[in-house]
């Protein structure tokens, strides 16, 4: 069984569940694509870390999801990574 099927059977039997995974679903869609873009462009936590003056503790703990960054720090994470940030507020549909 995956994680996406294991979230599905998990919200069927907790409604509430669902309302705070769909809160908490921005911050892993950001640290999956941290993820992905480090390991494509084929670096480690600590050369990720050097890149952007910063400690490899820290990225572990941002790739977890133990911390959450600011804006600053994803502006910096994004250049370490060679890519551009974009954040966009949406309107939710009525």
């Amino acid at each position: 069984m995956n994680w996406k099927e294991a979230k599905e059977i998990l919200i069927k039997n907790d409604p509430l569940l669902k309302d705070e995974l769909d809160k908490l679903e921005p911050k892993y869609q950001v640290i999956r694509q941290i993820i992905e873009l480090r390991i494509n462009r084929k670096l480690t936590q600590k050369q990720l870390a050097e890149k952007i003056h910063d400690k490899q503790s820290n990225i572990a703990r941002l790739e977890n999801g133990n911390i959450n960054p600011s804006i600053e720090k994803l502006v910096k994470i994004a250049e370490g990574l060679n890519a551009d940030l974009e954040i966009k507020i949406t309107p939710r549909s009525a």
